[in-house]
This record gives C-alpha cells, structure tokens and sequence, in this order.
C-alpha cells in the first residue's frame, strides 16, 4: 500500500496472507500491522509494536513471521552497510533509499531512471538482473541543520 492509500485493517491484512498463500496467524498478522505502521523499522521496533497487541508474542515468532511474509514478497528487508536488518511495507516497485550517516534514519527514494531493476549494469556477467539496490548516503535535515548551527 502506498502512503496516499487508507490506512490498512486486520481484514485488510489477513486478506494479503490469504493472497500470499499464506496461514493467517494472530503474529503474522500483527507484525504486518506493525510493518505498515512503521516505515524502516528494526526488528526490536516491531516486536515493541506488536507486544502492544499481542504482549505474549515471543521474539522468534516475529522473527519467523517476517521471514515468512518476506518470502511472500509482503514485506521487504533492507540492511543498508553498518546498519541492522529493517523492515519495510513498500515491495514490488524497486525503490532505493537514502541513510543518514548521523542518526541513521531511512528514507525511501523513487526509482532514479528507466524500469526496474533502475539501472542497467554495464557487464551483467551473464546474469539475468531483476533488482538493483542503492543506498544513498548523507545527513538528513536535522542532522545537517544540527552541524551548520
């Protein structure tokens, strides 16, 4: 779902498990929700979001539901160098993102030119490309007006 979309409900969620082929469960669907809610987030972020409904979840519970709704290809991981492992809603469209090198804060950024994979290597070594991923580095707003200051 996109950002100008309505924000998703429980029915909205198990309805994409069921699209993925995959068993509706209470974690699944919660850590989904709590995905959708938190943009980037790292993998103690979710589980802080989903023990808010679910308070007896246990860690590895999140961590296999995002294993299993990352190989639906509901959720994608992202662990730009030096970072943890985070989590975000926006799949299918090969966005890249742009980090912080201060705080570390994520962004996600649109596609540079062209189709995916965005950009197209100039020796591909004979392998058929479908994803190409950029990180972009530098300070974000806060950070940039926190030095200059």
């Amino acid at each position: 779902m996109g950002q100008s979309e309505a924000v998703a409900t429980t029915s909205d969620f198990q309805q994409m498990l069921r699209g993925a082929t995959l068993r509706v469960t209470k974690p699944r669907v919660a850590v989904l929700s709590a995905v959708h809610a938190l943009p980037h987030a790292d993998t103690e972020s979710i589980i802080r979001e989903v023990r808010r409904e679910l308070p007896e979840v246990s860690h590895q519970a999140v961590y296999d539901s995002l294993h299993a709704l990352t190989a639906a290809g509901l959720v994608r991981r992202i662990q730009p160098s030096g970072s943890v492992a985070r989590y975000e809603s926006r799949v299918g469209d090969n966005h890249h993102h742009v980090v912080c090198r201060s705080c570390g804060v994520v962004a996600d950024v649109d596609c540079a030119v062209g189709h995916a994979p965005c950009l197209t290597a100039a020796d591909d070594n004979g392998f058929t490309i479908d994803e190409a991923e950029v990180v972009y580095w530098g300070l974000c707003p806060d950070c940039s007006t926190t030095r200059s200051a």
